[in-house]
């Protein structure tokens, strides 16, 4: 076995991202860029007013003296001539200033009579106005490389006057749950033996919301020749061939056996981690391969662990997890050999750590909101402690 963080290396390693295609600015949402966003405009393009009011020579105007209102300037439709001392044009947020007025009087300032307007007291001294450029220039790089285009990064995007980008294309993953036990949703209670897959549907889940496409999500019987012959079938298309349980040391267990005849390499064989310790990835056909336990939480703890960062780096992003400090409201055992990834429940103070840390749990999961990172050999903490965390 390997270490977490030994393992955490070997996917930086071997993890390349995918090709590059351009889309549509309107169908870039959650996919992550090829290359960086560089402005094609300055943002503002003109220097215009931050609210609606009144464009004037400040230095000229004062409190209770009457100016002459000479125009009007909207967004898009701006006051294209100068205005001379004794003079307003009426403005509003997001128009460009007059050429040479240096600030705008708000109208709550403002007591309008016709083609005259008189200010009160008060009225200074912001000159508010958003100067040309002051968010950002033209050339300026806005997101690097790697980003996910949420909400905020597609609003820089179509600041940038971009109508298409460059992203890295959406990685094509295979499912496959392997067990004889294993029954679709709605027929286990048919075969007293049968137990319900639970996993392919939260891992396909996992899988479209970190920007994969699932091309298959299939379950196979413990039969090797025949597993032999889904792997075959998958992996031409497969960016990546996710197959869960099988992945111990059983006569039964043929997770890496049916990848051998396409020539499986290992990239690393089980981490020394609790849950999910018989977790591999691997090589065949020129396609990754990731093994994950068949156990429920143990699938998604490693999934969570390792099969989204290895969908990040696919794509361009990174494959790095950010713990975050966190205070327990409730204790945590000891650790073993293993290092440990509790799951936990978020309170009003903190993280409480679910009372069933079984990895065969299924109901508990439904609570599980984040994973509590637990050093092997560390004591028991307390309500309060301060531990590492990631939300699951």
């Amino acid at each position: 076995m390997i270490s977490f963080d030994d393992a955490m290396s070997l996917l930086a390693d071997n993890i390349v991202p995918l090709d590059a295609e351009v889309v549509a600015l309107a169908d870039a949402a959650e996919r992550r860029l090829a290359e960086d966003v560089v402005a094609r405009l300055p943002s503002p393009r003109k220097t215009v007013s931050a609210m609606d009011g009144y464009a004037v020579r400040l230095k000229t105007v004062a409190a209770g003296s009457t100016l002459r209102i000479v125009g009007e300037s909207r967004p898009g439709r701006p006051h294209l001539t100068s205005i001379a001392k004794g003079e307003a044009v009426r403005i509003f947020t997001g128009a460009p200033i007059p050429e040479n007025a240096d600030g705008v009087i708000i109208q709550e300032y403002a007591e309008r009579d016709g083609d005259n307007v008189r200010f009160a007291e008060g009225f200074g001294p912001s000159a508010h106005v958003r100067h040309r450029g002051s968010d950002f220039d033209k050339g300026d790089v806005l997101l690097s490389s790697g980003t996910k285009l949420d909400p905020g990064s597609l609003v820089a995007a179509a600041a940038a006057d971009l109508a298409e980008v460059r992203v890295h294309r959406r990685p094509i993953v295979a499912l496959l749950a392997t067990g004889d036990e294993l029954a679709a949703p709605g027929f286990a209670s048919k075969d007293p033996y049968a137990i319900p897959d639970s996993i392919t549907f939260a891992l396909a889940s996992q899988i479209v919301r970190e920007g994969g496409t699932v091309m298959a999500r299939s379950l196979a019987k413990d039969d090797l020749p025949g597993l032999e012959k889904q792997a075959g079938g998958l992996l031409p298309t497969a960016d990546i061939v996710v197959v869960t349980g099988g992945a111990s040391v059983g006569e039964r267990d043929f997770a890496k056996p049916m990848f051998k005849s396409h020539g499986l390499e290992l990239i690393f064989d089980r981490v020394a981690i609790k849950p999910g310790k018989p977790v591999w990835l691997g090589r065949a056909a020129e396609k990754l391969v990731l093994g994950l336990p068949g156990n429920p939480t143990s699938a998604m703890v490693t999934a969570r662990l390792f099969l989204r960062p290895i969908l990040a780096m696919m794509q361009g992003g990174e494959g790095s997890h950010s713990w975050r400090r966190m205070a327990l409201t409730g204790d945590i055992p000891a650790t073993g050999e293993r290092e440990t990834f509790a799951r936990a429940a978020w309170e009003e103070d903190g993280l409480r750590p679910l009372s069933n840390q079984d990895s065969g749990v299924q109901g508990g999961l439904a609570r599980a909101e984040w994973l509590i990172r637990c050093p092997p050999g560390r004591n028991a903490l307390s309500a309060g402690s301060l531990v590492p965390a990631i939300q699951f």
